[in-house]
């Protein structure tokens, strides 16, 4: 999933760099990108994080800490929703989406190292990849 948003941010920052307003394909994809993290991190922390804590606590420290990321990202989509609601302003909208790429790349690589062996030792069979990782919304 990671990888996807990655793909889908990179469009979006090559959007970005190919236009000198913000037009309303650009603020419709920007949306639809944001609320795409938005659902993800939801489903990391209502499944994924909390089947991981039951099966690995040793993992807690570390799950508790991502989900303070995931708060710090979901105030950077709400400032990118507030700028391309309320703006036209496409200097501001690209150092928001800035900062939340260099915040989600972070996160990701961080998320990657710390999670990844464990998610696929899961054992639960209700908790398959599209609750996991919102794959499903």
């Amino acid at each position: 999933m990671h990888d996807r948003l990655r793909d889908e941010l990179d469009r979006l920052l090559d959007g970005l760099d190919e236009t000198s307003a913000l037009t309303p394909d650009l603020r419709t994809h920007c949306l639809a990108f944001c609320g795409a993290v938005g659902r993800h991190h939801t489903s990391e922390d209502r499944t994924a994080f909390p089947a991981l804590a039951e099966q690995y606590p040793e993992l807690r420290d570390t799950l508790d800490g991502l989900t303070r990321d995931h708060h710090v990202v979901a105030g950077i989509l709400q400032s990118i929703d507030e700028v391309l609601t309320s703006s036209t302003d496409l200097a501001r909208a690209r150092s928001e989406i800035d900062g939340l790429a260099a915040i989600l790349e972070s996160h990701f690589r961080w998320e990657e190292r710390a999670v990844v062996t464990a998610l696929d030792g899961l054992t639960d069979p209700d908790v398959d990849a599209e609750r996991l990782f919102g794959r499903d919304v």
